[in-house]
């Protein structure tokens, strides 16, 4: 599939190239390991804070939340938020907000997220997150006796990186490998190919090192064709880095023995092995390269990309599975929306000429033509019905509930806003790292500006 182009990127400049593991060079079955994770948060729910049982009766819907939505704490709600920050959707807990509903609450509001009260919805790893929030704010709905709104997301967020943390996720994976695992095969021929051509290859993860191992064995190592091991093909591989924190504060490295798993103080250079903890400062110190000439891909939009260009002046990629089902969808509809471009046209130019009609009545003091004036507005009438019928339509191709990833109404989401901010470059997969040369230089589309369009319908 196509790499899509925030900013020019040489690829002949970049000489390092970081990956993370979880959903970058390692590819979940999202629903699969959503679903269980979602299980397993409702019966440690149920254990460590006391939630009723019957919580576990809750059935997981994995279309109810999409990546880039944020949940308000303070008053019970998922958001779907534009570029601007302007609520455009809103689901109280399964229920979706008309729009007269939503501006009683929020209004202009602006979505601040700095907020303490917001939390954001970003990685594939958040879908249960949203999910379970929705479902419990539900049963509050209904009567059943729960936390307040924020407790009851910061429950929900400590457990999960309780389950993440504490083996119950992980044991899962290692007991039943490929229902939750993709194996890609393209991945490993991406990375050898980049290697080929000098590249220094890295892994960044927070996963620990036996999680980094099991999975690396399995998902690299039977498919590569020019190296042994996967251990062999990166350069440095960091575990546990505890991202975002590895690109914003100073942390000690610590060296693993690949084969006991046992961990050392790290004091000297940096220039191959495998570690744990670390500072991106040093590394790039060591690497004895500028941030410009590391690029770094990963699938958080904060954790990854938003991060480094904080910090380090590394260049960024952004692994966002979900767009190659966005973009299927919108080439799918493509038919729909050039319809539906087509009689916006017509409509505005219809309110042009009553706009018109109204000038001359009120600055030439001309009075028009009644039955001009009614033609016109059934006519506009007429063209909100067949919109009406087309926006349906091609909503159907996306997400029942929120409807496209990247797109709030008619505006940018929150989210592709924070895309093109900071992602360079961004894919669906490694792999398609494949369909270019590691000597590339990436280079975005000219963005057409408002009067620039206005030049162009003229010409």
């Amino acid at each position: 599939m196509t790499i899509f182009i925030n900013r020019t990127l040489n690829m002949k400049k970049i000489k390092a190239i970081g990956f993370d593991m979880d959903y970058t060079i390692v590819r979940y079955q999202s629903a699969e390991f959503e679903g269980f994770t979602h299980g397993q948060v409702l019966k440690k729910l149920v254990i460590e804070k006391n939630y009723p049982k019957q919580i576990e009766d809750l059935k997981f819907e994995f279309e109810r939340v999409i990546q880039g939505l944020i949940i308000d704490k303070k008053r019970g709600f998922l958001l779907k938020v534009s570029r601007f920050g302007k609520v455009k959707s809103c689901m109280f807990g399964l229920e979706m907000l008309t729009f007269k509903e939503q501006q009683k609450i929020y209004g202009n509001r602006i979505i601040d997220l700095n907020d303490e009260w917001v939390q954001s919805l970003d990685t594939s790893f958040s879908i249960s997150n949203g999910i379970l929030f929705a479902q419990l704010v539900e049963l509050k709905k209904q009567g059943v006796e729960l936390p307040d709104y924020r407790i009851l997301a910061d429950d929900i967020k400590e457990i999960l990186d309780l389950a993440h943390s504490d083996g119950t996720l992980k044991n899962e994976v290692r007991r039943d490998f490929d229902r939750y695992i993709i194996k890609d095969p393209q991945i490993a021929e991406a990375l050898e190919r980049l290697k080929s051509y000098g590249k220094k290859l890295l892994v960044i993860t927070n996963s620990d090192y036996n999680y980094t191992k099991l999975l690396l064995d399995n998902t690299l190592t039977p498919f590569l064709k020019e190296h042994k091991c996967w251990s062999e093909l990166f350069d440095i591989v960091i575990t546990l880095s505890s991202k975002p924190r590895f690109f914003t504060q100073l942390g000690h490295f610590l060296e693993i023995d690949p084969i006991t798993g046992q961990m050392s103080n790290m004091t000297g250079k940096i220039e191959k092995g495998i570690f744990q903890g670390g500072h991106a400062g040093k590394l790039q110190k060591d690497l004895g390269l500028e941030g410009d000439e590391i690029l770094y891909l990963g699938d958080h939009i904060y954790g990854d990309v938003v991060s480094i260009k904080k910090t380090f002046n590394w260049r960024t990629a952004l692994v966002l599975e979900p767009i190659h089902e966005e973009v299927m969808a919108l080439t799918t509809g493509k038919p729909i929306q050039q319809k539906i471009d087509r009689l916006m046209k017509e409509k505005e130019e219809l309110e042009a000429e009553l706009n018109f009609l109204d000038l001359q009545k009120n600055e030439q003091n001309k009075k028009p033509e009644r039955d001009k004036i009614n033609h016109l507005f059934i006519e506009i009438e007429k063209i909100n019905g067949e919109i009406s019928l087309a926006l349906n339509k091609h909503r159907e191709l996306f997400n029942p509930y929120w409807g496209e990833m990247m797109r709030a109404g008619y505006e940018e989401s929150r989210f592709a806003d924070q895309v093109e901010k900071y992602a360079c470059i961004y894919m669906a997969r490694v792999s398609d790292l494949l369909n270019y040369s590691p000597k590339t230089y990436f280079r975005p589309h000219k963005r057409v500006l408002p009067h620039e369009v206005l030049i162009d319908q003229d010409s």
